[in-house]
């Protein structure tokens, strides 16, 4: 491993450009073969989103001084 995390592959100074580049397809293969899959996240109604953003909830969230806010007047 390089010091990124990143795998490292030693190539032989004798091999040929084509064999060279034969490696690097083959491991290039082999690591796309083996990736594990990543599941997608799941789709939030833009809506729902911004309202998680804000904070903000269906229930009153201020003191309404004991008055009835559903009334009119």
């Amino acid at each position: 491993m390089s010091a990124d995390g990143a795998p490292r592959i030693d190539v032989p100074s004798s091999a040929t450009p084509e064999e060279a580049a034969a490696l690097v397809a083959a491991v290039e293969q082999f690591l796309s073969d083996t990736a594990v899959a990543v599941e997608e996240a799941p789709k939030v109604d833009a809506w729902a989103r911004t309202a998680r953003l804000e904070g903000v909830s269906r229930a009153a969230s201020w003191d309404t001084g004991g008055h009835d806010l559903t009334a009119w007047g």
